[in-house]
């Protein structure tokens, strides 16, 4: 079985198909060029992340694929519903980088509430010949815990960032369109556990609570937030989304950036990825990264594994 990881994989998963006598191949092939190196390879499984896109034409154009696996949650880089159709097995990995994007969630609150994604541009420029005048500047930060954490979208991720949350001595509330009450399971260093369960509320009570307010909801053809979402939002607010481009409108949010309505906020991802807008780009207000959630030694360590499990699975049942 050959099997072309095109937007790579961790060494565990690498290990874990060669031991049983599959080639992984690691090479990464340019979107124009997948077809081709496909056919001639002859490739049993293609493995993504978010940059590959596996849509119907090359499904159709590639026969010898018998797997497309996703390295994380989300796959609106896949034409699921046709290549499942055509008899292929598609496969994901939704719960291996969750902890790791809810620790990225707590990086940017953090980061934003002491003023850190500002304070590090500016002390390198103003550092030296400035220091009272910054120290001034962010002499005001804020603390997380007995704030309100609201989360919207409470799936796994959701759930992970309830949990660091809770842990911090935060109130958690959240929304899901599918879920009423959620027990979740704190786990500790020494074994000790504590369940809490969380009664989660509407959308509007959720965001009219929310001093922290975090996004975990899968691509969506209209806004989650935008304008009207922002109106409902405390004064002062801090907002993240680590979900998906598209699910925040960037123009309402930088708006309400501009207006003081927010006190800031966090982008992992963009409406224009790998481009983002420049207005996000250079914003003051604005915590940035690159779409890095699930980017964590350990994820991709867990996203390999599992990957590799359920194909060798796979491949025993056919």
């Amino acid at each position: 079985m050959k099997i072309l990881a095109n937007d790579g994989v961790s060494q565990s998963g690498i290990d874990a198909l060669e031991a049983i006598g599959y080639e992984v191949i690691t090479t990464n092939v340019p979107q124009d060029e997948l077809e081709k190196y496909i056919n001639e390879n002859s490739i049993d499984v293609i493995l993504v992340r978010s940059a590959t896109q596996v849509r119907a034409e090359l499904i159709d154009a590639c026969p010898s694929i018998k797997i497309i696996g996703r390295g994380g949650v989300g796959m609106d880089n896949i034409d699921v519903e046709y290549a499942r159709e055509k008899g292929l097995h598609v496969i994901n990995t939704p719960a291996a980088s969750s902890h790791s994007v809810a620790e990225l969630v707590f990086a940017h609150f953090f980061g934003m509430a002491r003023f850190l994604h500002d304070s590090n541009r500016n002390m390198p420029l103003e550092g030296e010949n400035n220091f009272k005048g910054l120290k001034k500047n962010y002499a005001k930060g804020t603390e997380l815990q007995g704030k309100t954490l609201g989360i919207i979208g409470f799936g796994r991720i959701g759930q992970e960032t309830a949990k660091i949350g809770l842990g911090l001595g935060m109130k958690v509330v959240a929304f899901d369109l599918f879920v009423e009450e959620q027990t979740l399971c704190l786990d500790f260093f020494d074994g000790q556990k504590v369940d809490f369960t969380i009664k989660l509320i509407s959308k509007e009570e959720v965001l009219k609570q929310a001093d922290f307010l975090s996004l975990h909801v899968p691509a969506q053809k209209e806004y989650i937030i935008s304008d009207k979402e922002i109106e409902m939002m405390k004064d002062g607010a801090f907002m993240v989304n680590a979900a998906r481009g598209g699910v925040v409108n960037e123009v309402a949010l930088v708006k309400a950036l501009e207006e003081n309505k927010l006190s800031a906020a966090a982008l992992d991802v963009y409406e224009k990825e790998p481009k983002p807008e420049v207005q996000l780009l250079m914003n003051p207000y604005l915590s940035l990264t690159p779409h890095i959630g699930g980017a964590t030694v350990e994820a991709q360590s867990r996203i390999g594994t599992e990957l590799a499990s359920q194909i060798i699975t796979i491949f025993k049942e056919m």
